[in-house]
């Protein structure tokens, strides 16, 4: 670690301004850390060397302990304002979002440092309650494309789209992610500078580019890699703003609410979800609505406001019951919208402490979605109605799901699955001392999945 002379006066401030100890900073730094992929050893005392100037964080622990920060003081804190010197270690937004995803694209081809050393940050989450698209549409609009492009080109985008997600549905998030990011920065984002006949096609390039963007950040969600996944979901939210203002917009602002709502970050997620429904409102089909409204639910449930969280999942049920225009293929890419409303339900409620309702959500969950085309999901629902059974001292049926979960999530290379692996462990070494059937054996078997 590299020295200075005089104390952090700066951290110093911040850190007497948000009220916190050193030990409990340290918490923070080292959760951060395990969000982003990183176990950390940081400790009270590291936080003082950084304070007394005798040492300075090193790698990304600067950005950890900055969004450590912010999240306290519920505000923006950068490095600058800490007395650090972030260096290449702050990733900012490109204001043209072709150029940004052609080069987060190209980053992960060529597996540059930028990228990999970009963490979630919880001020990321609120990025479009603040965004200006106006000045980047009369960017991209003053352009003079050279190549002509023609609604095969878009089709094909697509359909790459679709096929990978199926892909990512059964292998998990590490599966091709380097040829979707290739085809994303060599061919998807340079279409975004051509010609088109209509400005109907225009808007359906940007659309499909958006959904790719989305599947490239959706798999490095699935591989905890949460900085990477947060800049393409914000990319995609700037393209979905040129293709479709109103619904494909508003549902990239759910991919960033559901993000942080996984990490258990809702900051900003209220606010984010309901500007998403009103941007959609009178734009969107039943099933897309619902999708917001649960998302809301879970926002407000992870935020303790339980009423507002009930009338939400009314809405999302009421929603579903609507017979109307087609479901748009940036929605679809979510699955059957009444199993991800089941799924997303019990999620609530497990923040709502109702196992009971959780059990029967997770339960209606499976019957809705097809257990080959979506394993991942099967696995996972499996994991979640495990825990829920754990809840409700129901330790025999909790081991089984728990067994059937290890067995779908053979073969894949996806952390969301590692981690939910990880989960079980302390509640088996409770079922092995208390001798419950098969719980030595799904033990055994958790250890070698995770070797």
């Amino acid at each position: 670690m590299a020295t200075q002379r005089d104390p952090n006066f700066r951290l110093r401030e911040v850190i007497d301004t948000v009220g916190c100890t050193f030990d409990s900073l340290a918490r923070d730094v080292r959760r951060i850390a395990a969000e982003n992929g990183e176990i950390l050893q940081t400790n009270k005392s590291a936080i003082s060397h950084w304070v007394n100037g005798t040492r300075t964080p090193s790698g990304r622990v600067g950005l950890y302990l900055a969004e450590a920060l912010s999240r306290r003081a519920r505000r923006p804190v950068t490095q600058t304002e800490i007395g650090l010197h972030p260096g290449d270690t702050d990733l900012p937004l490109e204001s043209d979002p072709v150029l940004a995803i052609t080069d987060l694209g190209r980053a992960d081809v060529e597996r540059r440092r930028f990228l990999a050393i970009a963490a979630f940050t919880t001020a990321g989450v609120a990025m479009p309650l603040d965004h200006d698209h106006e000045a980047t549409a009369r960017m991209l609009r003053a352009r003079s494309g050279v190549s002509r492009v023609g609604a095969e080109d878009v089709d094909v985008v697509r359909q790459i789209t679709t096929v990978f997600s199926a892909a990512d549905e059964r292998l998990g998030g590490g599966h091709g992610l380097t040829t979707v990011t290739a085809y994303l920065a060599d061919t998807a984002a340079p279409m975004l500078r051509g010609r088109y006949a209509n400005e109907a096609l225009r808007r359906a390039a940007f659309g499909a580019v958006a959904e790719l963007a989305y599947l490239a950040g959706w798999k490095h969600h699935d591989l905890g890699q949460e900085g990477a996944a947060q800049r393409y979901y914000q990319v995609g939210y700037q393209l979905a703003c040129e293709a479709d203002p109103h619904g494909h917009a508003a549902w990239m602002m759910r991919a960033l609410a559901h993000q942080a709502l996984s990490l258990k970050q809702p900051h900003h997620c209220v606010d984010l979800i309901e500007g998403a429904l009103q941007r959609s409102q009178g734009h969107v089909d039943g099933q897309t609505q619902a999708l917001l409204h649960i998302t809301h639910a879970r926002a407000y449930a992870a935020t303790d406001e339980s009423p507002s969280a009930a009338r939400a999942l009314l809405a999302a049920e009421d929603a579903l019951l609507r017979i109307d225009d087609h479901q748009p293929s940036y929605s679809r890419v979510s699955g059957p919208a009444a199993g991800t409303v089941a799924s997303h339900t019990a999620r609530t409620l497990t923040d709502l402490a109702d196992h009971v309702g959780t059990e029967q959500q997770h339960r209606d969950a499976l019957t809705r979605w097809d257990p080959d085309k979506y394993k991942r999901v099967h696995a996972l629902t499996h994991a979640d109605l495990g825990d829920s059974l754990a809840a409700q001292a129901r330790a025999d049926e909790a081991v089984a799901a728990w067994t059937e979960a290890l067995v779908l999530m053979e073969g894949m290379t996806s952390d969301r699955t590692r981690k939910a692996i990880t989960s079980i462990r302390s509640t088996l070494a409770i079922y092995q001392r208390r001798r419950v059937p098969g719980a030595a054996d799904l033990a055994r078997r958790a250890r070698e999945a995770l070797a």
